[in-house]
């Protein structure tokens, strides 16, 4: 898609395609307030600003919208719609030896139970065993700071998403 044609899609059908980008409700209502936009930096710069003046709670409901890192299940399952962009985010897991397989499934559920929901991290160009090592380092964060940290991710993720809806 163009951003000419994004610029000229109606409001439901920008929406659709901005959710895929990033699953926060408020983000993608504020974004449509944005259109028509003049460039592809303007679109980015705005989606930054835009989540960056989210509250936690939008942040959470983002994450909700993510397979859990090494989740294959859930990428064709759950997020048909954004799939293949995940797997291809997440594409270094699928070729994991089993132990860092199992030592990630192990991390998540310990994440989730700290945290309070699953961790996100931009995985595109990183190894399954480069994001064990985030994972395990950022579990001993406390939870305002790791809010903080897994929201920068989540606008990382957005905005790659962002770039690959106007390929």
């Amino acid at each position: 898609m163009t951003l000419h044609e994004l610029n000229h899609l109606d409001r439901p059908a920008r929406a659709e395609q901005l959710r895929k980008c990033c699953g926060a409700t408020r983000w993608v209502e504020q974004m449509l307030d944005i259109f028509p936009v003049a460039d592809r930096e303007a679109l980015l710069d705005h989606a930054d600003r835009i989540w960056n003046h989210l509250a936690p709670a939008d942040y959470r409901e983002a994450f909700t919208h993510h397979p859990k890192i090494g989740d294959l299940n859930a990428l064709r399952v759950k997020f048909a719609s954004t799939s293949a962009w995940a797997a291809g985010e997440q594409g270094s897991v699928a070729q994991a030896p089993d132990e860092t397989l199992q030592a990630l499934a192990r991390g998540n559920t310990d994440y989730e139970q700290k945290f309070g929901y699953i961790f996100i991290v931009c995985a595109t160009g990183k190894s399954a065993e480069q994001m064990l090592h985030l994972l395990q380092a950022r579990l001993l964060n406390d939870a305002d700071e790791e809010i903080r940290v897994a929201a920068d991710e989540q606008r990382k993720i957005t905005r790659l998403r962002l770039e690959k809806l106007l390929s």
